[in-house]
């Protein structure tokens, strides 16, 4: 049986303290931290020792590495509130973000089995398909697939779909008071499409939301397949007991 106060890993040591002074800004954005000597002594570890926490801060997200400078403190991922139903470019505006949408395509097309039944639409009905690449300061974010009823797909076609938000577009231009949204969030990693989208390795983790959202009437209105690129972006969500 484990002993259930057995020593913490010297390596997970120093890579908590060393995150527990990046949250409470000991170290600021793009802070270089100490020298991999200089931790060696702090901690009175080995080189390998110090390379293993750094490495797993990295893998973290928290820190990045220059070759032959050393390891400086990352800007924190851009964040959004899952407790609330926003779209992507407003929420992040609100937190001084810049975006906008690379429109691949916006076609009419019959839909699948899987797209059919979330609208409640007959087999071989049609939707419209909108396929978007966005970019969040200027760095691809995620692959956004839209399915809309064809209607509003054909009102969308003549909106301007690079820098507005469906969801904006939906309220202020057409009058629809959005209701609610359902939604799932997996992890996946990037095939070989998707990487060159989101300029990644293939391969790299990528975090997958679907997304079904409603009118106020109960009317679904938009479905989304979205992949974002799983080190430039995270969902947060607070909620209460009871």
């Amino acid at each position: 049986m484990p002993h259930l106060l057995a020593p913490q890993p010297l390596h997970s040591l120093i890579r908590d303290r060393l995150r527990a002074q990046i949250t409470d800004g000991s170290y600021q954005h793009h802070d270089q931290l100490p020298s991999e000597k200089q931790l060696m002594s702090q901690f009175g570890v080995s080189r390998i020792t110090v390379r293993h926490a750094l490495g797993a801060l990295e893998q973290e997200g928290v820190v990045f590495k220059i070759a032959g400078k050393g390891c400086y403190v990352s800007k924190p991922k851009p964040t959004q509130e899952l407790g609330r139903l926003q779209g992507f470019a407003e929420a992040m505006s609100q937190r001084g973000h810049e975006s906008y949408n690379q429109v691949e395509s916006v076609a009419l097309q019959v839909a699948s089995p899987a797209v059919a039944i979330q609208f409640g639409l007959a087999p071989g009905a049609e939707v419209v398909e909108i396929r978007r690449v966005r970019y969040l300061d200027r760095i691809p974010i995620s692959v956004d697939v839209t399915y809309v009823p064809v209607a509003l797909g054909r009102r969308l076609a003549q909106e301007d779909l690079v820098t507005r938000d469906l969801f904006l577009i939906f309220e202020n231009d057409f009058g629809i008071a959005l209701g609610h949204a359902n939604l799932s969030i997996d992890a996946c990693v990037a095939d070989p499409i998707l990487a060159a989208q989101l300029q990644v390795e293939p391969g790299a983790p990528l975090l997958f939301l679907e997304r079904m959202t409603f009118a106020q009437d109960g009317q679904p209105i938009e479905l989304d397949y979205i992949h974002y690129r799983g080190d430039r972006f995270r969902y947060q969500l607070t909620i209460d007991r009871g």
